[in-house]
């Protein structure tokens, strides 16, 4: 960096170091700013440099001494990012942008190509290393969880033995030592006095250093001891209560998990009980049933890659609720269509049965997707592993998700897409801007009774949903990302265009859930040129281990006008949840203003029912509590709701139902192929799961392969390319300094040649 050379090591650990000078960018009025940036253990942080232009605030030897004590270095820096989940983008020859998904961006340059290319090399090293290291720290917590307050005390009586040990040494070096004097001293009446003194006194001198080295280790050690001892019977009651606490919720969980393993067991025989007594015997039976995982059944083997779906000769065609419960399916015949997935390490073929109720082709599409199955799950095998871990590192069964992927699930927000048509139709853009909200409120319709969760997008993964021919849109939605997890999403309608990148964090209370969305997502309508951005609300699941599943949706929602609609805005609030309120629940209300804060459109309603909206003609002088006079109210949006039995194919709407629907043509990496989602759907549960489990397998082992090849790349010195998006690309936002993944173009082209040649193999 210009009058400064980068260091760049490699610790003993394997850990990549680096640290020099780079421009960062502070504000649009200071611009980028120099600073001295120093990449250790997994994080990127930087010091201001003093007003002379010399070394940064912290001193050599501080850093020096800081060095590897990420703790101490975080009182000391201006700022530090964790590169663990972080994206690393170019933006052109000297320029690159970290973020970690939302909450911190930086914006960095260097002096040259070279050095710009030294770093990210650097950064895309050190990322990979931070994401194995926190893979193995569950192992590592395992193995420090297991200790006892016994073996803490062993510990400290393990000390005490050394110390005891060092006394005894540091007595016989006393020993010697006076010895040593003494002989020295007889040394003096030697022939020779003035060489025999010189002597004397050089040893001397020694041994009294010796001394004094031997002291003050035995005085460090008396202090360690001191220390270990005072907080040792701390830490012994601290861990003694934990552990109470621990063995308490175990058996309280397990518990709770034999009275529903019994209620439902009890239900599902009074409901299947024939007309006529029922012997002793059975009952006795009954009464000894425990519950077990679904996972204890035998379960098929994986496939190899490919699967075959069973489709009736002739076409698929809907069927009655009445054909289906009089006529088996198995009566049907039927021709088989081979998907391939990919290759796996098994070598049979599995089978997967589509069941026959709509076709695409014919304009005709499936209306439900089969029951859910009624598997008895071992609740308590799966909570006792999630005590005291990260929720987002367990590997959930398919008993807890619904047969959808993310990426499906985030396409469900278009389902009341003729509200955007609306919208462009609107020649006043608050009356648009007052669309746009109703159309972000009808995105969460669902979710009051949808509790099941979605399966995680693979890194590559694709899902398109054409539905220009009925409803007049289509989506491509791509997994763009594995740290963190991000998906983008791009949609195109009548006179609009939408987009999103959408990623989250999450926070485990014990009894909630929540999940806070970190992405942005935009609306564009080209006729007009207005632009409008906004970021979701927090979502709130309730009663995670004991009761039923309940989801509320709140916090604030600002949707910000961009391009000819800059300057307005609609501020959107979502009432919490609360049993001590006599307004209607789920309730939301906001208002759209101008660049003045003038209201000129009222919005209000219930995020699971409907949302009205009306334009203000006139309101009282009172500016803390003011009064609006609105025109007429017009229902912006009105949800549909599912069919009566909607609850036993996971609260589907219509539209969820017909998304996993298998189409032909598609990319091989659409979510319609995955082969544990769609054993899911048709009732597989077992070889779901084994399924589910081959595919992370998959995906790991590919990931450490990119992450030895980058390790590799590094080592030669020479640039690594970090995995690269298919379909979407990174852009700076014209009117901000955001990066995001947007849509490049490209995918209904290679759909119309059926050319999926850049697809990976994730199946």
């Amino acid at each position: 960096m210009g009058d400064s050379a980068n260091s760049k090591t490699i610790s003993s650990h394997g850990e990549p170091s680096m640290e020099g000078w780079l421009c960062k960018w502070t504000n649009y009025l200071k611009g980028y700013q120099r600073r001295w940036f120093v990449l250790q253990n997994g994080h990127l942080s930087y010091f201001r440099a003093e007003n002379n232009g010399g070394v940064p605030t912290l001193s050599i030897r501080r850093r020096r001494r800081f060095k590897g004590n990420q703790a101490e270095m975080v009182h000391t820096c201006r700022g530090s990012i964790s590169l663990h989940g972080a994206l690393i983008h170019t933006v052109d020859a000297c320029t690159f942008v970290i973020s970690n998904g939302g909450t911190q961006t930086f914006h960095i340059k260097a002096s040259s190509e070279v050095e710009r290319q030294q770093w990210v090399t650097a950064l895309e090293l050190a990322k990979a290393k931070a994401i194995r290291n926190m893979e193995s720290e569950e192992d590592e917590e395992a193995d420090e969880a297991s200790g006892s307050p016994e073996e803490w005390s062993g510990v400290v009586r393990e000390l005490q033995a050394c110390l005891d040990d060092l006394q005894t040494c540091s007595e016989l070096i006393s020993k010697h030592g006076a010895s040593l004097q003494r002989a020295l001293g007889e040394l003096e009446s030697t022939v020779d006095p003035d060489l025999a003194q010189g002597k004397s006194k050089l040893v001397n001198e020694r041994a009294t250093l010796f001394r004094i080295a031997s002291n003050a280790m035995i005085n460090a050690c008396n202090g360690y001891l001191q220390t270990a001892t005072t907080h040792g019977h701390k830490w012994t009651r601290l861990l003694q209560h934990e552990r109470e606490q621990r063995q308490r919720l175990q058996e309280m969980v397990e518990t709770l998990a034999q009275q529903h393993s019994r209620l439902e067991q009890a239900a599902n025989a009074h409901a299947h009980r024939p007309n006529g007594p029922v012997s002793a015997s059975e009952g006795e039976e009954e009464d000894e049933n425990e519950f077990y995982d679904a996972l204890a059944e035998g379960s098929s083997t994986p496939g190899d890659g490919r699967f075959t779906l069973d489709i009736p000769k002739g076409g698929l065609h809907r069927r009655s609720s009445s054909d289906s419960s009089s006529e088996p399916e198995e009566s049907q015949e039927t021709q088989q269509v081979v998907v391939v997935t990919g290759k796996s390490e098994s070598k049979a073929a599995s089978s997967l049965e589509l069941p026959a109720v709509a076709t695409t082709r014919a304009g005709q599409r499936r209306t439900r997707v089969p029951d859910k199955p009624n598997y008895p799950l071992n609740l308590w095998s799966i909570m006792k592993n999630c005590i005291g871990k990260d929720l987002s590192k367990i590997p959930m069964p398919v008993n807890f998700s619904e047969p959808l992927s993310m990426l499906q699930r985030l396409t469900e927000d278009y389902e009341y897409a003729e509200i955007l048509d609306v919208a462009a139709r609107c020649t006043d853009p608050y009356e648009q801007l007052a669309h746009v909200a109703a159309f972000t409120v009808s995105s969460y319709a669902t979710t009051s009774v949808r509790t099941g969760k979605p399966f995680n997008p693979l890194l590559g993964e694709t899902f398109e949903c054409d539905r220009t021919d009925d409803l007049g849109w289509r989506a491509i939605s791509e997994q763009v990302s594995h740290h963190p997890p991000m998906v983008a999403q791009h949609c195109e309608g009548k006179g609009w265009k939408c987009w999103q990148e959408f990623t989250m964090t999450s926070k485990f209370r014990g009894k909630y859930l929540q999940v806070i969305p970190l992405g942005m997502a935009h609306v564009e309508f080209p006729e007009s040129g207005n632009k409008y951005s906004w970021r979701k609300v927090t979502t709130t699941i309730h009663n995670i281990i004991v009761g039923k599943l309940w989801v509320d949706q709140h916090g604030d929602m600002d949707i910000v006008g961009k391009g000819q609609a800059a300057g307005i805005k609609c501020h959107l609030k979502y009432i919490p949840y609360s049993y001590f309120t006599r307004e209607t629940q789920r309730r939301v209300k906001g208002a759209v203003m101008d660049s003045l804060k003038n209201v000129k459109w009222i919005i209000n309603g219930t995020w699971d029912d409907k949302v009205e909206i009306a334009p203000v003609i006139g309101s009282s002088n009172t500016l803390e509590n003011p009064v609006y006079q609105t025109g007429a109210v017009t229902v912006a949006w009105k949800r549909r709701m599912p069919a009566p039995d909607a609850e036993k194919f996971y609260s589907f709407t219509t539209l969820a139902a017909q998304l996993n629907e298998y189409e032909e043509g598609v990319a091989t990496t659409d979510s319609r192929l995955r082969p544990d989602q769609r054993y899911m759907e048709n009732g597989k549960w077992n070889e779901a799961n084994a399924e589910k489990v081959r595919l992370e397998e998959k995906q790991r082992a590919t990931r450490r392969q990119r992450e030895t090849e980058a390790e590799r790349a590094a080592a030669e010195g020479r640039p690594y390319m970090p995995y690269q998006p298919i379909w979407f690309e990174q852009v700076k936002e014209d009117d901000s300094d955001t990066i995001s993944h947007v849509y490049k173009g490209g995918y209904w082209e290679a759909k119309e040649k059926g050319d999926w040649s850049q697809c990976p193999d994730i199946f």
